[in-house]
């Protein structure tokens, strides 16, 4: 694979003029720019509605239906700690201090995901080449979905936006695979220079933390609870079904919408935009009045301030988003928020059905 540039040095003055207002805010207010205590008050809730319904699972000797329901309960609790905690941490923004980050970007191997993978595959490449086919996992590759104009187009694409949704639920559970398939793909973009390779160390970690995961989530259930396979994988289902329903549907409301352009770099892997005029028309914001659940998806809903600057957390994202509208307005640039999640949602299975026939 070529090396992504992003060449429009005309541009770079946007990046620079905002970057300077961003810096003054914190600068006039006093604030570090990490989510401080209300990210681990926010930590302790999302972590405890995972691990508490796990253990009043385990021992509580409920009914089926309560169980169901303390199985969903913990599909939202992995959810919220993946986009509220997980996120922040490995993006080295949830606090100023390197091992609180490292400890609760951990969360994600109680996930079934892996910390070093998620950070070369979301920080590294998601960020850097946003909404570019082969380079951007988040919209390539995907059984049975096109998700962008430069993909190969097959005929049950027409359909993508009917069953879209049901494979965003297999979102968690494809972790058990695909950290072991993006194996292969690190080292391939290794020998092109765009990232490190795998190394052994790493790769004894994903092993490692893995079968952590299988006893975790398989081995206890089935030693302390009379069930059976069939209903362990039911219950295994429903929990991450859930989980990867809600996370996929977030993050595809984000570069999957209206208005979020696909560049196709040019022969020599160029696209014409600067860095951050690329982040800014490659992404959309949908956020509205209901901070409740901004809160719950973890700032997701203001991923231009996001992707932007993501070393500073999502508690100040609603704060910033004043400042880069106004920029973006400034230096004649479009500012794509949908004003709330359902709009958006809307807006993404327009692109399905685009995407499917065009």
């Amino acid at each position: 694979m070529q090396k992504i540039k992003f060449i429009n040095k005309t541009q770079a003055t946007f990046f620079t003029s905002l970057r300077t207002r961003v810096d003054e805010y914190f600068q006039q207010k006093n604030l570090p720019k990490s989510g401080g205590n209300s990210l681990i008050i926010k930590a302790i809730i999302m972590l405890s509605l995972y691990f508490v319904p796990y253990f009043f699972v385990l021992f509580g000797g409920y009914s089926t239906l309560i169980n169901v329901c303390l199985l969903v309960l913990m599909g939202i609790g992995i959810a919220g700690t993946g986009m509220g905690v997980m996120h922040d941490a490995i993006h080295g923004t949830f606090s100023e201090k390197k091992w609180v980050n490292k400890l609760f970007g951990g969360s994600i191997y109680f996930l079934g995901g892996n910390a070093y993978n998620w950070e070369m595959q979301h920080n590294t490449l998601h960020h850097t080449y946003t909404n570019i086919l082969d380079m951007d996992e988040d919209i390539t590759g995907k059984f049975m979905l096109r998700l962008n104009v430069a993909a190969k187009k097959k005929f049950f694409h027409r359909f993508q936006h009917i069953y879209a949704f049901f494979l965003y639920s297999l979102m968690t559970v494809s972790f058990l695979w695909k950290d072991f398939k993006e194996i292969g793909l690190f080292n391939q973009l290794a020998k092109d220079g765009i990232m490190k390779p795998f190394s052994r160390r790493e790769l004894t970690i994903l092993i490692a933390t893995k079968l952590l995961y299988v006893v975790f989530i398989f081995v206890v259930p089935m030693v302390l609870m009379d069930i059976s396979f069939g209903q362990w994988i039911l219950g295994f289902l429903i929990m991450h079904c859930v989980a990867g329903l809600i996370l996929s549907t977030i993050f595809q409301l984000a570069h999957v919408v209206e208005g979020a352009i696909q560049p196709i770099p040019d022969e020599n892997g160029c696209v014409e935009n600067a860095w951050a005029v690329h982040q800014l028309k490659t992404t959309s914001n949908f956020f509205g009045e209901n901070k409740l659940f901004s809160w719950y998806i973890g700032g997701l809903d203001f991923q231009i301030e996001h992707h932007l600057f993501p070393k500073i957390s999502h508690i100040y994202y609603r704060d910033l988003s004043k400042i880069v509208a106004d920029t973006a307005k400034e230096f004649g640039l479009y500012y794509n928020s949908k004003g709330g999640f359902f709009p958006a949602l809307g807006s993404h299975i327009n692109m399905l059905k685009q995407l499917g026939v065009s």
